[in-house]
């Protein structure tokens, strides 16, 4: 067995492909959503390797055009679950055991097959049953989890690094040891990087997974479990399951080695889990690590000394890309009242000229939101809007579902800051403004910063740097990522560790070490190398006198 202590190359972000008419991608990916449209996939699950059918199954069909099929997955129960977490613990030990730059080869194996051959692949996939752009496709489900796989590689080798100082006679040492027991993955459907990153990156620092996607998210996660299996991660380390929701943490949150659950999703179902976690903790082997991120209401607000333009490209970028289905995504913005007629002309100027449609057509820039459930709950709140006298639709408002589930870029102006879309995460392409007085900007703070329980994302835009100090002071716990003159969405792995707090989650920051820790449990071992054979120490010596300065007279 060789030995030596190994640098793994240093991570670069992956760069964006741009998809130009003529380019090589786009004609790659054109041609991969034609092939993948051709067909119609049944999709297993995987369980220790091997690939189960129910033969209970439901269709997949793409959200901008629920008529056509792609293809069907099969349903599982609560005996997969079992079978999952069996094969699990089954693969445990030899994966825990296997030195870490075997792991790291893995997943630096899957960043490569994801840049080259399974690229155009997984951004059609992404499109097609998550109706993204081929842009948001190309920065999710390709360069987002690239940089995914090598930065963590990095971090996971920094980790190890990390070690305590030893004394003469001593050697101190420290090891992260994977958790006892197996981890939960419960992901979206927004983001195919972090319906990924939440199982690898618990896998990478040698733990086992039981993965549950979203329904909406299982076509593209079938093309991750064949990427992780060309890349070497062993049978049993990630299964693969769909059950519901309760089916599995009914089994999951009531087993013995449940170690961890590593989440995104919605504030309600988190905090339930934490519960029923809480009242089963006298069951587990250990203390569970809870980790999870779970959205946001996520804000701009602009000072008068903001310029329109830079305000108004934030407002449509931030709040409509990807139908304003991010957890970063802006539903919420407080305008002051000097520039908010130019703000205003820009965003409808912006909305005019967007097109609305099919991920086929490159020239769309939004797509459909997610499912019909999405959208009727989104056509609710803006007929409700349309109904009501105390606000304003100065875009958008239209909506149709007799194709694909598509709602038209939405803006609400509102003058009361407390108008339920300004309180309430929708998850979609609306955006509710308030125009306040440009003199109140520090009592606007005090707004922004107390009308939601969420804190995930939001951005001041402001020339005067004072106004950009008190902002980032006063609103120092409103969002776990904080922007400066840009849109509060498009966080980097490894340049912007991305979390929240508050309601929004634990704030353990995707793509940083400060993730990858909650994944490790450490041992610290000290080996003293001449062992005392007397337990007196020299303090219990007796006193002979002579070396004592005493006088006999009483000193002073």
């Amino acid at each position: 067995m060789a030995n030596g202590f190994f640098n793994v190359p240093t991570p670069i972000n992956e760069p964006v492909k741009g998809y130009a008419p003529g380019s090589k991608e786009r004609a790659e990916l054109q041609q991969a959503l034609k092939d993948l449209k051709k067909q119609q996939a049944d999709i297993p699950m995987h369980i220790g390797g091997q690939e189960v059918r129910t033969g209970k199954t439901q269709k997949i069909s793409p959200p901008h055009d629920h008529q056509h099929v792609l293809g069907q997955f099969h349903e599982g129960d609560a005996s997969h679950v079992q079978q999952a977490i069996d094969a699990a613990l089954a693969a445990r030990e030899n994966w825990a055991e296997l030195p870490w730059e075997h792991r790291a080869s893995i997943f630096l194996k899957a960043a490569e097959l994801l840049a080259g051959p399974y690229r155009a692949r997984i951004n059609a996939a992404t499109m097609l049953a998550q109706s993204k752009n081929a842009y948001q496709a190309e920065i999710d489900a390709a360069c987002e989890l690239i940089d995914f796989f090598r930065f963590n590689v990095f971090f996971m080798q920094e980790i190890y690094k990390q070690q305590p100082e030893s004394l003469p006679g001593m050697w101190n040492r420290l090891e992260h040891r994977p958790l006892e027991g197996f981890v939960f993955a419960l992901t979206p459907f927004n983001f195919t990087s972090i319906a990924a990153n939440l199982p690898a990156s618990v896998a990478m620092m040698g733990n086992v997974v039981v993965w549950k996607p979203a329904n909406t998210q299982i076509y593209s996660a079938q093309v991750l479990m064949e990427l992780f299996k060309e890349a070497g991660v062993p049978d049993g380390v990630i299964n693969l399951v769909y059950v519901d929701g309760p089916t599995a943490g009914e089994v999951i949150f009531n087993h013995r080695d449940f170690a961890g659950i590593h989440f995104t999703g919605s504030t309600g179902v988190f905090q339930n889990i934490w519960k029923t976690i809480g009242q089963n903790i006298h069951k587990y082997k250990s203390y569970p690590r809870i980790v999870g991120e779970t959205g946001g209401k996520d804000f701009i607000l602009a000072h008068h000394s903001a310029h329109p333009r830079q305000v108004a490209t934030a407002i449509t970028r931030g709040a409509f890309e990807y139908q304003g289905q991010k957890c970063s995504a802006a539903s919420r913005a407080y305008i002051p009242s000097n520039i908010w007629d130019e703000v205003k002309g820009y965003v409808q100027e912006d909305l005019k000229s967007i097109k609305m449609g099919d991920v086929e057509d490159f020239s769309n820039f939004v797509n459909a939101v997610i499912s019909e459930a999405s959208f009727d709950k989104l056509a609710k709140y803006i007929d409700a809007a349309k109904a009501d006298d105390s606000v304003e639709i100065i875009a958008g408002g239209n909506h149709d579902k007799s194709k694909g589930y598509f709602i038209e870029p939405t803006v609400i102006v509102t003058k009361n800051p407390q108008y339920v879309t300004m309180c309430e995460e929708l998850f979609g392409p609306v955006l509710t403004l308030h125009v306040y007085d440009s003199q109140e900007f520090e009592k606007t703070l005090d707004l922004v910063d107390g009308t939601s329980p969420y804190a995930l994302t939001g951005a001041i835009f402001a020339q005067d740097r004072y106004a950009i100090d008190l902002a980032t002071k006063k609103l120092v716990h409103a969002a776990g990522n904080f922007y400066i003159n840009d849109k509060p969405t498009g966080a980097v792995v490894g340049q912007q560790p991305f979390g929240g707090a508050r309601a929004s989650g634990t704030n353990d920051k995707a793509g940083s070490m400060l993730n990858l820790l909650r994944w490790v449990s450490p041992r610290a071992i000290k080996e003293t190398f001449v062992t005392p054979v007397d337990y007196r120490y020299p303090f219990m010596g007796v006193d002979t006198g002579e070396n004592l300065n005493v006088t006999g007279q009483g000193g002073f």
